[in-house]
């Protein structure tokens, strides 16, 4: 398994999610203060990954918000992408990434991320077998969602500051660009 092939790297940005069953493919993120819920049957072979920029719901479907910024929106569809997959929900397992406050003047949208996610799998009865979450910088992880292995790189100073700014962008629904060769380490 090559795990820097390109090829195979699919990167997930604020407001989705992705589920796979090739053991090739890492999914790729870059958190400040979301959250990102890696997910996977490790039977099953499927595993997938989110990226949600607030907690709950916010009541964005009612009042015609964006619902992918939200968390239960983004938990929903990656556990029933899952389920559709072959998963089943007694097996999940899960990893959670992400909710760093990024910039001190702020409220800690992302401790409230966080903790949001681990109490969203705790209702659900999924159990969380690793998390990286908190602190004051940003990170960029790597999921391989079939062998559940993740891999983190701490962002500081200048990334941080991009990333928040990729943060609080709303993605375009357009057909999604192929995986850019920018990386910041």
């Amino acid at each position: 398994m090559n795990e820097t092939a390109a090829a195979k790297r699919v990167h997930i940005i604020q407001g989705e999610y992705k589920v796979v069953d090739d053991p090739d493919v890492v999914l790729s993120t870059i958190l400040g203060s979301c959250v990102a819920a890696c997910l996977r049957d490790p039977v099953a072979g499927v595993g997938g990954m989110n990226h949600f920029l607030l907690p709950g719901s916010g009541g964005a479907a009612s009042s015609g918000g964006d619902a992918t910024r939200y968390g239960v929106h983004l938990m929903e569809l990656l556990i029933n992408g899952l389920l559709k997959r072959g998963a089943r929900r007694d097996r999940l397992e899960a990893k959670i990434f992400g909710g760093a406050k990024t910039i001190a003047s702020f409220s800690n949208v992302g401790e409230q991320n966080a903790a949001f996610a681990t109490q969203f799998l705790k209702d659900e009865g999924i159990p969380i077998v690793g998390s990286s979450t908190g602190g004051e910088h940003g990170r960029k992880l790597e999921y391989w969602p079939v062998s559940g292995r993740a891999r983190q790189y701490p962002l500081t100073g200048a990334e941080t500051q991009k990333t928040v700014a990729l943060e609080q962008q709303r993605p375009v629904r357009t057909p999604k660009p192929v995986e850019s060769s920018i990386e910041f380490f």
